[in-house]
Formats: C-alpha cells, sequence, structure tokens
C-alpha cells in the first residue's frame, strides 16, 4: 500500500498498530477523523490478520505468520492527556512460537569464508568488486578501541598496521568492513585525499588526520575510506554485499535509499544488542563526534501505520482504498533518541551525561550518514500519533527490520 512506504507529516494517524509478541498484547490507536468514540470501533481477527472497522471504511492488516488477534480482547483504555484526537485499545494476542523468525539483513553477520560474494555500490547499484571469495572472516575489537590505545600505552601504537586485512581476509567492525584492494578496484573506485578539518588542524594534541575518501567511480558516492595503501574500508551503509550468482543485480539494492539504511542499521543494532547486551548507542562521525544517542527500548515489536488520508471519512481525500493491496505489520525495533546539536536544556543534560559516564556503545558512520539516519528517525517520528512521539527528554521512533 503506497501510503504506508512515506509518511504523511502534514495529516494525522488513521490507524496505528504496536503488537509485542513477548508480551502477547498490543495498542490499537484510531484517530478521532476516522472514528468519533470507541463505539464506532469493531475489531476481529482472521489467519494471521487484524481487521478494523469504522464509518470511514475497513482496513484489513496482515500480520506475520504465527501471529494472530485473540477475539473478543479489544477494549479501550484511557490514553493520557496527549491524546485529545485519538482513541486508543488494548487488545491481546497469541504468538506460536514456533513461528520462525525472518532471516537477518545483518551483512556483517552473513559473512561466511570460503564464499563467493560481490559488492555494489548503493547508490547506482554497479558492481564494485567481483566474486571476492575470503579465506578469512574475522572480527575486529569491538566500538572505537583504536581511539583510546594511547590511554593503555606509554609508547608507540603497538597495533598499527598489524589489525589490517591479507590478501584474503575479510575483517569485521562494527559498521564497516575492511577489504585489500585487488586490481579491479582501480576500475570502480576512486580514491581523494580529503583535507584535515580546521578543528584539528588549530588541535596541537589531536593529530592532523587528512582521510583518504573511497567513492564509486560511476556515482561519486563515498563509500568509505583507503585506511592504508592497501586496505579498503567500505561501510555497510555504502555497499550491498550479495552471494556471487551470475550476472544479477544484488536484491537489497533494489530498496530505495532510506528503507535500506533503516533496514540496515536495525539489523546492526538487533545484533549488537544481543552480543553485547547493551541498549545505549552513541553514534559517532569518524572524527569522534557524537552525532546521535540511541537507546533500544525494545526488539519484539510488530507495527502498522495508516495515515488519516488513506482512510476514508469526512476529511479523506480519496475515497477509501483499503481493500487493495492489504498493508502489513512490519517486524521494528522501537528506539528513543536525541540528536546531540538539540538546543534544548533537557536533552543538552542527556547528552552530558552520556558523554561523562561514557553511556552508549559507540557506532561510526560517516557525516552524511548520520544526517540521513536523523532524517529517517525523524520521518518515523512524524508518522506516529502525537501522544506516542515523546518519552521524558526523548523522542521516539521505529526502524523495520
Amino acid at each position: 500500500m503506497a501510503c504506508l512506504e512515506s509518511p504523511v507529516k502534514a495529516h494525522g494517524v488513521g490507524f496505528f498498530l504496536e503488537l509485542r509478541k513477548r508480551l502477547q498484547s498490543g495498542l490499537l490507536i484510531v484517530g478521532k477523523a476516522v472514528a468519533a468514540s470507541p463505539a464506532e470501533v469493531v475489531v476481529t481477527g482472521g489467519d494471521s490478520s487484524l481487521h478494523v472497522r469504522t464509518p470511514g471504511g475497513e482496513l484489513s492488516l496482515a500480520l506475520p505468520a504465527g501471529v494472530s488477534h485473540e477475539q473478543g480482547s479489544c477494549t479501550p483504555t484511557p490514553g493520557g492527556e496527549a491524546c485529545g484526537e485519538e482513541l486508543h485499545f488494548r487488545l491481546r494476542i497469541t504468538v506460536d512460537q514456533s513461528a520462525d523468525e525472518e532471516a537477518s539483513d545483518d551483512v556483517i553477520e552473513r559473512l561466511r569464508a570460503k564464499e563467493s560474494y560481490c559488492f555494489y555500490c548503493q547508490g547506482c547499484k554497479t558492481r564494485l568488486l567481483e566474486d571476492r571469495v575470503f579465506k578469512r572472516v574475522l572480527p575486529l575489537p569491538n566500538g572505537n578501541w583504536n581511539a583510546i590505545v594511547d590511554d593503555w600505552c606509554c609508547h608507540p601504537d603497538p597495533f598499527a598496521n598489524k589489525l589490517l586485512p591479507r590478501a584474503e581476509d575479510c575483517l569485521l567492525g562494527d559498521t564497516f568492513l575492511l577489504l585489500a584492494r585487488d586490481g579491479g578496484c582501480e576500475e570502480t573506485l576512486a580514491v581523494e585525499v580529503n583535507p584535515a578539518g580546521a578543528e584539528d588542524s588549530q588541535d596541537p594534541k589531536k593529530p592532523c588526520r587528512r582521510l583518504a575518501l573511497v567513492s564509486c567511480k560511476s556515482c561519486s558516492s563515498v563509500l568509505g575510506e583507503a585506511v592504508a595503501p592497501e586496505t579498503l574500508k567500505l561501510y555497510i551503509t555504502q555497499v550491498v554485499v550479495e552471494p556471487s550468482v551470475g550476472d544479477r543485480e544484488a536484491e537489497a539494492s533494489q530498496l530505495n535509499r532510506s528503507l535500506f539504511l533503516e533496514k540496515t542499521i536495525a539489523a546492526r543494532l538487533l545484533e549488537l544488542s544481543n552480543t553485547l547486551s547493551t541498549f545505549h548507542f552513541s553514534v559517532q562521525t569518524p572524527d569522534e563526534k557524537a552525532f546521535l544517542l540511541l537507546w533500544l527500548l525494545n526488539s519484539d515489536s510488530i507495527v502498522a501505520s495508516v495515515p488519516e488520508t488513506c482512510v476514508g471519512g469526512e476529511r479523506s481525500v480519496s475515497p477509501p482504498a483499503l481493500h487493495s493491496p492489504s498493508p502489513r505489520a512490519a517486524r521494528t525495533l522501537k528506539l528513543l533518541y536525541i540528536a546531540c546539536s538539540d538546543r534544548g536544556i533537557l536533552q543538552r543534560d542527556v547528552v552530558t551525561s552520556w558523554e561523562v559516564n561514557a553511556i552508549g556503545h559507540p557506532l561510526v558512520l560517516p557525516l552524511k550518514v548520520c544526517e540521513e539516519l536523523l532524517q529517517v528517525l525523524e520521518d518515523s517520528n512524524s508518522s506516529l500519533p502525537s501522544s506516542l512521539r515523546c518519552m521524558r527528554s526523548y523522542e521516539v521512533a521505529y526502524l523495520r527490520l
């Protein structure tokens, strides 16, 4: 359904549904432009589906396999002071514990030794690296460990040039891959030295850091850095990695940029939270400046949102069109976030607290990607019912898996 792909900022939410698999419960919000009172809302369930009937029309939501609504469990509930234009309902669901989860989109978890892969530019779909087969696929230390080596040692960095890949290695960071250059790189990749920032050059204690940026020759998109003469650092948000299968294009590269970034970051946050048992992340630029603070609240949400303009009613811009195709509820991560540039007093206090107490596992991404991620979060936030957009000093967003 086209209305689900891009949030409509100028209009309210018609329907919003969040189901929690672990709690086996859910929250349904219906805009008062769609139904004026709880008596006008009738909720029923089918086989992996949920049906909501209002005077504005009937909505059929497709649920993941193994998830179904418990008939007769939907009851009105108070929504608080912020929901004057909303009706809130609580409901129960049943979850088949044997239902399989969808495969992870986390490229770092999917890479395997002795298998052949092709690397594509996510922006223009150009095939960058052909049929790479790695003898070793090894993880690097988590976080920006190299930024604190000076605090460990009283002599020059003993790890310098030692944690670099050999010819047939792939080293995995939290948000990037380290690969050895080969002859094919000259045809598809360009390297340009970026001057050190003005702030770096003015700080005598901070060494000048000139980035050798790696970009796609076809579209000039920055893909990563050349961290050594024969070593490429490619960010997972900039490239698509797929098993080598003939001449077909990478499936993930068919996603639009915003959705690709959303799913890539969501998969990475989920995997890191599971492996490191952490739920706080500090998204940083390559110069180690915090850009975004993320707090992962839960990873078992199933969410669907239909804008008011897609629902029949007095304010609808078109007749009801909810029957074809059925909107689908998607697995998501629920996040709290704060932009470090926020000038609000409460937000600044949170940012300072995270910095002083070293809260947040660092995730390094190019500045442009950080800005894109913030836009994805803001778009998600703007599509939520007004009563759900804020929590304490944080903004709320959902990222699709």
